[in-house]
């Protein structure tokens, strides 16, 4: 049986003193976070027993943030993957000790996410949220950001030149795929729809930008219809979705930006137009993957969660420790594209 690695063998390995390890080991004087670091790996490495201690005792030593989020629609399964993506994150992170406070909106009455961002701002050391760009949240901000509680975009942009950071992909890009694929799928041109969950969400219009100067530019054939707010309604999306297929024959392609997209693919499966438009999801979620499955949808256009919330989550802490202003103004990760032959 081989020699149970005793202290002097943890001490030799991670280079340090015995009297060092001791202090790591027991609290007993401070030691510098990069020496606990080095012994807590060089006990991993060869297996010292009081290794799992030695962590405990480095994440005890750690400072302990309380970082605030306002997501929307608490029923939306994208919105529920994302709060336990954001739990994960600060669970994960090295260096501190978070605690997530999550908040839904039900709506996307400025008024309601306001009230939710002054809650949590109160308690948090900061806040990131998703939000129309509308004046009373700019104001809200700004009270929150003369508090010293730094303040972050998520999806999409608002309050450019006062919150700290947007966290997200860029919607210009996103609008200008999902035009590309409808181009080059739709099996001849024709009518194109558009919908956005609102013109307040800077990154819907973005995409309706990056969408529409597309066709513009490389696919003038098609027709475009003027865009169309759903409210990230699934009922009002199934319904708009219907009376698009029935007022033209010729709808080639349909682009959902925003929330809504279950209500497009119940459209589909219940009238089964043949052939089917070209549709183009925002988000992967089971109704989307399935849709994709069932070759009712093209593409699907999805958020990183996994990265988007360890990049936010060090950002966050980043602008605690550092101070406002030293975060970077935009932070653009690369979107997912899922396809029926990817899922």
């Amino acid at each position: 049986m081989s020699k149970r690695p005793t202290i002097t063998d943890l001490a030799r390995v991670s280079g340090v003193s015995v009297a060092t390890v001791d202090r790591v080991l027991n609290g007993r004087l401070p030691v510098r976070q990069e020496t606990q670091r080095r012994v807590y790996e060089a006990a991993t490495s060869i297996g010292y027993h009081a290794a799992g201690l030695i962590a405990q005792r480095m994440r005890k030593e750690l400072p302990e943030y309380r970082l605030g989020f306002v997501l929307l629609r608490p029923k939306d399964v994208f919105y529920r993957a994302f709060a336990n993506e954001l739990e994960k994150a600060i669970a994960q992170a090295p260096g501190f000790r978070g605690t997530a406070a999550i908040e839904f909106a039900d709506t996307l009455a400025p008024e309601e996410i306001v009230e939710r961002l002054r809650r949590l701002a109160s308690t948090c050391d900061a806040v990131a949220l998703v939000s129309p760009d509308h004046p009373t949240v700019t104001a809200a901000v700004a009270e929150v950001k003369e508090r010293g509680i730094p303040v972050f975009s998520l999806l999409s942009d608002f309050a450019t030149g006062i919150r700290e950071g947007y966290v997200g992909v860029d919607n210009l890009k996103v609008g200008r795929t999902a035009a590309w694929m409808i181009s080059k799928c739709a099996r001849r041109p024709g009518t194109v729809a558009l919908l956005v969950g609102s013109h307040r969400f800077h990154g819907h219009e973005l995409r309706e930008i990056g969408f529409r100067a597309f066709f513009r530019e490389h696919a003038p054939e098609f027709t475009q219809l003027e865009t169309i707010v759903n409210h990230e309604s699934h009922e009002i999306t199934r319904d708009v979705v219907g009376n698009l297929l029935g007022q033209h024959g010729d709808l080639v392609g349909c682009y959902v930006a925003g929330g809504g997209i279950e209500g497009a693919i119940s459209a589909l499966r219940q009238i089964k137009p043949d052939p089917l438009p070209v549709l183009i999801c925002n988000e992967i979620t089971v109704d989307t993957r399935v849709a994709l499955a069932d070759n009712l949808a093209v593409m699907a256009i999805a958020t990183p969660l996994h990265a988007l919330c360890r990049e936010l989550i060090a950002l966050m802490v980043h602008s605690i420790e550092e101070g406002a202003a030293n975060a970077p103004g935009q932070t653009f990760l690369p979107f997912d594209i899922f396809l029926p032959e990817n899922i």
